[in-house]
């Protein structure tokens, strides 16, 4: 089984290849900036998951998933989806506060909890926060979503949330933005960078900004 370390490399590396895969390499800079180690440190990582045969790297060039790599990042990837779940709708935590808990549990918890586990949920396909879980065979599914940021007025349903800081997400429940909302984007105003959206409970335009924005996937109904 790979170490912590490994496991969130290859994490890091798959959340800036795409979700669905892609040919291109990615900088080792921005792993580096991704996990907040220095280059140096990146790259002798590097070497190491090429000799392990997880990843395809070129030197000065960049690096990318190979097969084995990505079934490794997408076991990790189910495991911390997963133990978010059982989290919130088990142990009743707060959706805006188990980020940081599934970061520890998904290198530690074994493979027969975590069967135990996805029977207790009824096997979901979905996180609190609406991101899609892997399947046991490291298959995740497409959701289809826009980024609400880059939509145009109209009616939509909040899918997925992307970002994890527990600020955020408190706010976003402050304000009856979670996953399965229903919401109305009235106007965008690229001058002040905001975005009038109008939800079934509340009487006033909820204004929030573009980069906000970014964070929400949204479908159309």
């Amino acid at each position: 089984m790979p170490t912590s370390t490994v496991e969130n490399y290859l994490k890091a590396i798959w959340s800036l290849q795409g979700p669905l895969g892609s040919a291109d390499l990615v900088p080792v800079g921005q792993v580096a900036e991704k996990l907040e180690v220095t280059p140096g440190t990146a790259t002798t990582m590097m070497n190491q998951l090429a000799k392990q045969g997880l990843v395809d790297y070129t030197t000065r060039k960049g690096v990318r998933l190979n097969e084995a790599g990505r079934r490794a990042a997408m076991n990790v990837l189910r495991r911390h989806r997963l133990v978010e779940t059982f989290l919130v709708e088990v142990m009743k935590f707060d959706w805006a506060e188990v980020h940081e808990d599934a970061e520890v549990l998904e290198h530690v918890i074994s493979d027969r909890l975590l069967q135990r586990m996805d029977e207790m949920l009824q096997h979901p396909t979905h996180d609190p926060h609406g991101a899609p879980i892997p399947d046991s065979n490291g298959e995740i599914a497409r959701d289809g979503s826009a980024v609400l940021s880059d939509c145009v007025p109209g009616f939509y349903t909040l899918q997925r949330v992307r970002e994890d800081q527990p600020s955020f997400l408190q706010w976003l429940s402050d304000h009856d933005l979670k996953p399965g909302a229903n919401l109305r984007l009235r106007e965008k105003n690229t001058v002040t960078g905001t975005l009038s959206l109008e939800l079934p409970d509340r009487v006033q335009p909820l204004q929030i900004s573009l980069l906000a924005a970014r964070s929400l996937l949204v479908s159309s109904p």
